[in-house]
């Protein structure tokens, strides 16, 4: 049984770039062939600011969004965020997708995609990154960077990668393959 990958769009704005980087890196990570691979789009979830009565470790969840989200989270052995860059951070949509729930995220391995002007939003990364240790995630070093993404965005807003993009990208893969495979005897 392959190990299932979440690709998490993790914009939530109208007019947001996130759904095409992500797409392309879904069918990249497909033809990758080592996951099943599965997009997954914070915006489909409508998290409000953290909602539940008891701490996320309880599992008490009373609301359906977060049961939703439990769910998906809960599915995956490995994560690829999808993330832009905005003022040196994460998208609050990230940091409160990540707040929501404690114990599915618990041993698992997550990767970044990153977007933005002349940083390509590796401040954000780095800034997200303790938050996801302290999940009991294990992030990775290697990742996928792309600056100025506006001008990898076609006319009707399809993005094209690099040879400098889709080389990370691989690495990226197959470095979280590794770490997903030895943290699910974790968490058997």
């Amino acid at each position: 049984m392959s190990l299932k990958l979440h690709v998490v769009i993790c914009s939530t704005r109208p007019g947001r770039v996130g759904p095409s980087v992500a797409q392309w890196f879904h069918h990249f990570a497909q033809s990758h062939g080592k996951f099943d691979v599965e997009l997954v789009d914070l915006a489909d979830f409508n998290l409000p600011v953290y909602d539940e009565p008891q701490h996320p470790r309880m599992k008490q969840y009373q609301h359906e969004h977060t049961k939703r989200w439990s769910a998906s989270v809960d599915a995956a052995d490995a994560f690829i965020f999808v993330t832009p860059e905005y003022n040196y951070s994460p998208p609050p949509s990230l940091v409160n997708a990540l707040d929501f729930v404690y114990s599915e995220w618990n041993y698992k391995p997550c990767g970044f995609v990153s977007y933005g002007g002349v940083s390509g939003g590796l401040r954000a990364v780095q800034a997200v990154k303790p938050q996801v240790t302290t999940l009991k995630m294990m992030p990775m070093v290697e990742g996928v960077m792309v600056p100025m993404v506006a001008g990898h965005l076609s006319d009707v807003g399809e993005f094209a990668s690099n040879d400098l993009i889709d080389n990370s990208a691989t690495t990226l893969l197959d470095e979280l393959l590794r770490w997903a495979d030895a943290l699910k005897t974790m968490r058997t």
